[in-house]
């Protein structure tokens, strides 16, 4: 059977689901408490400590942290003089990390300085982004039926915006205080504000880019916050609670595809695009930070 007529046939069967789905299952209405989309992201305390508690955020930082120690240790003690497929693809993460992020964005004695935290950062988002795509049970609204085991569910820690803030927070204050270091206050307050500008434009300019150091905090948390969130609440409508919300039971096989697609366009490209992002841009900012041009 040439590919074409697979395509075809695929087709075809497809559309036979759905015509009987729509006719067995068409007049359904789901019950609106059985599953309620917003519920996925809601974060109830499995161990109230007062000021601080844990819950599903908090294992999910755990475990991605855990994975960005563990990993990388057990990795860097069985490196080879040949290396195999793992170490290979280490190698060349490795690389992407040391040279096209950190070492592109500072000089080299900054950039070994900081390799570490940015290449730390960098595994930690990524970490923490693809393990928001392992279904884990964490859903203690529902249960697996006859158990008291949580229902499972996706979350992942950046999509609750605590986590991309306290991140964006600390790059903030690491890029600061290296500027600081590098000029003194003085000269780096001087520093904002590009050579050769002078009178009210300088106190202008000078207010602009106050105000846009800060804002960087949004555009790092917000960035990641956002497209992390976006990408788990498509995935979570294609794969039904779109037909739960519209009370159509039969929607679901006709979004199914849309929603295993997106999954794997999230796990392959969004997950690791992210994370290469606000690394970089953690680099960028720390190498402007003790630039001498504007």
């Amino acid at each position: 059977m040439s590919t074409r007529a697979k395509v075809f046939t695929g087709l075809g069967v497809y559309v036979v689901l759905i015509i009987g789905f729509l006719a067995a299952f068409g007049g359904e209405r789901p019950e609106e408490s059985s599953f309620k989309p917003q519920n996925e992201f809601k974060l109830d305390d499995w161990v109230d400590l007062g000021v601080f508690s844990i819950n599903k955020a908090v294992l999910y930082v755990i475990i991605a942290g855990v994975l960005t120690v563990v990993t990388m240790m057990w990795i860097a003690k069985r490196m080879q003089a040949r290396p195999n497929r793992v170490q290979t693809a280490v190698e060349l993460l490795f690389t992407l990390m040391r040279d096209t992020i950190t070492r592109g964005n500072m000089d080299p004695k900054m950039a070994a300085k900081w390799f570490p935290f940015i290449g730390a950062l960098f595994l930690f988002i990524w970490y923490s982004n693809l393990i928001g795509y392992i279904p884990l049970p964490t859903n203690t609204e529902h249960h697996i039926k006859g158990t008291e085991i949580p229902s499972f569910a996706l979350y992942a820690a950046t999509a609750n915006l605590s986590i991309p803030l306290t991140l964006a927070i600390v790059v903030f204050l690491s890029y600061t205080i290296e500027g600081v270091r590098a000029k003194g206050p003085i000269g780096y307050l001087k520093s904002l504000v590009p050579s050769g500008v002078k009178g009210g434009m300088a106190g202008f300019i000078f207010v602009l880019e106050l105000f846009s150091n800060i804002m960087r905090l949004m555009s790092l948390s917000v960035r990641l916050f956002a497209n992390i969130l976006a990408g788990h609440l498509i995935i979570l409508f294609m794969a039904g609670g779109l037909a739960v919300l519209l009370g159509t039971a039969a929607l679901g096989i006709i979004t199914l595809p849309a929603g295993i697609a997106l999954f794997l366009f999230e796990v392959g490209l969004i997950a690791t695009l992210q994370a290469f992002i606000f690394a970089t841009l953690t680099a960028i900012y720390l190498g402007s930070a003790v630039a001498d041009d504007h």
